[in-house]
Formats: structure tokens, C-alpha cells, sequence
């Protein structure tokens, strides 16, 4: 999982309507009252008399410049946003002559009237396209000495430019499956009955619930009935409805792993997550033990960010730990991405009364699916159920039966093999640069996963690593600090990520980073 859950914001672009034209005849003058439409929320009533054009042209101006319509955006046709205003079709054909003029928008046929230009630029505001920032000024130095518990600080650090993203998190996007997804879509869609489009089951469609436990059963050793499956919208959903949860059950805190993942630190809030230290084998359970948590997040078969697997000998003494009445949380986050070991069974498969297991395809597919599932323990079964069905009524159905003809099709695991392929080459591209040109680096986790763990060798870098992350982003180069990872103190490092780069950019992000050192 990105250690950075979550998503940034956006501004709210309003749609624009695409209803077919309404026939002339059926246009209704403005003499019989006012009139309303959904595009900009638009309301006749608020025009000064005799004034229709101009109003109409300047309310679509302020929303061209304040981005609500980008450029690009389409227009309503002109006899359906008079239709909806309940004016003559001539109001708004003058309102849109004049914002031709202006150069505002233009006439593309039949693909209709389009924005082109922006009359000038947003003013100050919330609404402004600057990054988010956090801290008191702003420097880019503020995206990494930000407190650990500012939860925009992932939004900030997405939106920050950079000619080159190292950021771990991320599989390769350009290589997403569209044609795929587009067949999936389409044979699911002309399959549905008009019922399917309601209100479903919250723990999600019986079609993926089977499709995932099939997935699970095959890929991660799981043995699992779809009805212990609950589909959630990514792991951040299945993280919050455990904190939800286990608080309610009187669990006031969950350790984590050290170092270990910022967001799901921030994502287990309001609980307390005190550290408890990962070493060449794994969690060390004799320090979970003393911190008397009752429950604890893993990233067992590729940790986050060290790369190292839970062993054989340590994962006896969790389960013993387990039995003894703790609870593990297992974030499965990449696990289907391996090069050079092989692979290993998901602890749910060993300890499935005493494991709530999370996954999701932000990894395998893209994170803007927002899709994932959860398997709890029967004793918090109903109550996750309980807390879902209050958040969302479901995930959309729809992109769940998607998902799940990819994966019975398939189609999903053939998606895997080749972004396997891309991944191991853009891993290797990535270690080669660093031999090249950070030869003081020692490489961590470099076996598994879409990212890399560097740290330095004594006496090689003693300074900040959020200071030399910094450096690399004033440079045009994104990554992040180990720092950011950890709640003790660390030896600095980064942990980059190479997945979403091409070999040319990792090459080049990583001689950044030498010629600061």
C-alpha cells in the first residue's frame, strides 16, 4: 500500500449536460416565468430584466475563470440550456456569440460549443490551483518537516511539481489495461438486468466477493468462502472501519511496525500506534510482547519500507502472540509483485480466526479504482458490516463487476505477468543508478514490491534526510525521506520508488540525488 492513503482534493468541475436538443417548437419564451438548470446551477430569477444575454455570457465567463468549466469543456447545446432557462433559444445563442468573441469558447460542430481560453486567472482562495501547503511558509521544505500527523501532508507532496516521481506507491500506470477494462465493461453492462442498477448487498457484489476468494485462494494461499468477503473502497476504508471498530471494542491502540508506513499511521488515528522494531527477520514479537498492544499492523510478506519478509521462526511466535489473544492487521499491499524469491503464504491463511486481512488492486491495477477487500475474524464481522453499510451503502457495483470478469476472465493475472516484466526491468535500472552514481547507498528490499529503501553507509551523509529530499525536489525530483517512515531515531535514508518511472527517468532522478551527495 502508498503508504500515502488517501486522495488529494480537487476542484469540483461542474458537469455539463448532454441531453439530446430539444426541437424549437417546444422552446418556452420567457414570458411564462423563470427558469432553471442543472449547468452552473443557473437561474433566470437572479438576471436583471432585460439584460438575459449578458447575464448568461458572464456567469459562464466567471465559471470559465474560476475553473468550474476547463478548457475543453463542452457547453450545453443551445436549444437544451434555453429549454431549461425557459428562454428563447436567441438568449443564449447571443450569450454564446459573445463568448466567441471574447475567444473564450468556439464552435466545433457537431462536437459541439467548447471552452478554449481562460479570460484571466483565479484571484487568492481556497479555490486558487496552488499546491496545498503545510507549514508555516512556502518552501518546499515544508513537505517534509511537516508533523507526522498533518493528514494533508500526502496531498501536498502529490501535488508539489517535479519533472521526476520517484514516489513509492505507485505500479505502472501507463500500462493500465484499457482495452481490457473496456471489454469487461461492456460485457457486463449488456448482461445487467434493470434491478442490478439499485441498491445492493453493502459487503459488496456476490461477483467479486466470489471473484476475489477464487484470486485470494489462487495467488495468496487464502482459503476463503465469498461470504467472508466484505469489498471495501481500498485498504484507507478498511483501515478506518477497523479503527471504528476495534475502539468500540475497547481497543485503544495498535502497534506498528519501526520503521513502518506514515499513512497507515494516520489512518489508524484515533488510536495510539506505538513502534514496535522490524529487523532482517521481520517484527521482532518479543517487543510486541512489551508493548502490550492487543493488536498489530503488518506488512508481513514485503514490509514497508525495509522490504524484509516475516520468517519462518518469527511468524511461530506471532501466531503463538496471536492465540494468546492478540489480533494481527495484515496489509497485503503488493504482495503479487516478486522478481528474484519466492513467494509467501498471507498470515491469513495460517491464523485465519486471529487475522483481518486487507488488499486491494491500488497495486496491481491503479489506486483510482478505489477497490479492495477486507476478511475479518467472525467475531467483527457484523460489526464492519454495520459500520460500512452507515458510510456508503457499498462500493459502486458497477466497477466491481468489472473487476471481477477481469479476474475470472483471466485477464487480471495476464495484466500481472506483464507489469511484472516492466517492474523488474525499471528495478533493475534503478539499482544500476545507484551503483553508478550513489555507490555509498545500501540497497534494501530490492527482491519484491515497487520501491527501494536506501540508506548510507557511516560517515557517507550525516545530514537531514527531509533536507536532502528538499534538495532533490528543488531539483525537480520527488521522493521521499525515510524519515517521514519512522516514530524513533533512524539512520536518514529515502525510499524511492521506480514502478510509474521509465528507466531514462530513474537514471536521471537518481544522479540528481548523487550530485547532492
Amino acid at each position: 500500500m502508498n503508504r500515502s492513503i488517501g486522495s488529494p482534493p480537487h476542484r469540483s468541475i461542474t458537469s455539463v449536460s448532454t441531453a439530446p436538443p430539444v426541437p424549437a417548437a417546444t422552446s418556452v419564451p420567457t414570458a411564462g416565468g423563470g427558469g432553471v438548470s442543472d449547468f452552473l446551477q443557473l437561474d433566470t430569477g437572479d438576471a436583471p430584466r432585460g439584460g438575459l444575454a449578458d447575464w448568461l455570457a458572464r456567469r459562464i465567463r466567471d465559471a470559465i475563470a474560476d475553473g468550474r468549466l476547463p478548457v475543453g469543456g463542452r457547453l450545453p447545446a443551445t436549444r437544451t440550456l434555453a429549454a431549461d432557462l425557459r428562454v428563447s433559444r436567441g438568449v443564449v445563442t447571443e450569450a454564446y456569440r459573445r463568448l466567441t468573441e471574447d475567444g473564450h469558447v468556439a464552435g466545433r460542430g457537431r462536437g459541439g460549443t467548447v471552452v478554449v481560453a481562460v479570460p484571466h486567472a483565479p484571484g487568492p482562495g481556497p479555490e486558487a490551483s496552488t499546491p496545498p501547503r503545510t507549514g508555516a511558509h512556502d518552501g518546499n521544505v515544508d513537505l517534509f518537516a511537516a508533523p507526522h500527523d498533518d493528514l494533508g501532508v500526502f496531498d501536498a507532496i502529490r501535488a508539489a511539481p517535479a519533472r521526476i516521481d520517484l514516489s513509492p506507491g505507485l505500479p505502472d500506470l501507463a500500462a493500465f489495461p484499457r482495452a481490457a477494462w473496456l471489454r469487461a465493461e461492456r460485457s457486463v453492462l449488456a448482461g445487467l438486468a434493470p434491478s442490478d442498477f439499485g441498491y445492493g448487498d453493502p459487503r459488496g457484489t456476490p461477483a467479486l466477493r466470489t471473484a476475489v476468494a477464487h484470486w485470494l485462494s489462487r495467488n495468496r494461499g487464502i482459503r476463503a468462502d465469498p461470504g467472508d468477503v466484505m469489498i471495501v473502497n481500498g485498504t484507507a476504508q478498511a483501515l478506518r472501519l477497523l479503527v471504528d471498530v476495534l475502539h468500540a471494542d475497547g481497543v485503544r491502540e495498535v502497534a506498528v511496525e519501526e520503521p513502518g508506513s506514515l499513512g497507515v499511521r494516520q489512518h489508524l488515528r484515533p488510536l495510539g500506534t506505538p513502534p514496535v522494531p522490524v529487523d532482517a527477520h521481520g517484527v521482532r514479537v518479543d517487543a510486541l510482547r512489551a508493548s502490550g498492544a492487543r493488536a498489530v499492523l503488518l506488512t508481513p510478506a514485503h514490509q514497508f519500507p525495509t522490504g524484509v519478509v516475516l520468517g519462518g521462526e518469527r511468524r511461530r511466535e506471532l501466531m503463538k502472540w496471536a492465540r494468546d489473544g492478540g489480533l494481527v492487521i495484515e496489509d497485503d499491499y503488493d504482495a503479487e509483485h516478486r522478481y528474484d524469491r519466492p513467494a509467501v503464504p498471507a498470515l491469513r491463511a495460517l491464523l485465519p480466526e486471529h487475522v483481518c486481512y486487507a488488499g486491494s488492486v491500488s497495486k496491481l491495477l491503479a489506486p483510482a479504482l478505489r477497490l479492495g477487500w477486507l476478511l475479518a475474524p467472525p467475531a467483527y464481522r457484523d460489526a464492519l458490516l454495520d459500520a460500512k453499510r452507515l458510510t456508503d451503502l457499498g462500493t459502486a457495483a458497477l466497477p466491481q463487476l468489472v473487476l471481477a470478469h477481469l479476474m475470472e476472465s483471466g485477464d487480471l493475472e495476464r495484466h500481472l505477468r506483464l507489469i511484472r516484466r516492466h517492474h523488474r526491468r525499471r528495478r533493475d535500472a534503478m539499482i544500476a543508478a545507484i551503483r553508478t552514481h550513489l555507490p555509498t547507498a545500501v540497497v534494501h528490499g530490492a527482491a519484491a514490491g515497487l520501491h527501494l529503501t536506501i540508506t548510507f553507509r557511516e560517515g557517507a551523509y550525516e545530514g537531514s534526510d527531509a533536507a536532502l529530499a528538499t534538495a532533490a525536489l528543488e531539483q525537480g525530483v520527488k521522493t521521499h525521506p525515510l524519515s517521514w517512515h519512522t516514530q524513533l531515531p533512524h539512520a536518514p535514508g529515502l525510499v524511492l520508488g521506480y514502478a510509474a518511472s521509465t528507466p531514462t527517468e530513474i537514471a536521471q532522478g537518481v544522479s540528481v540525488l548523487g550530485g547532492l551527495l
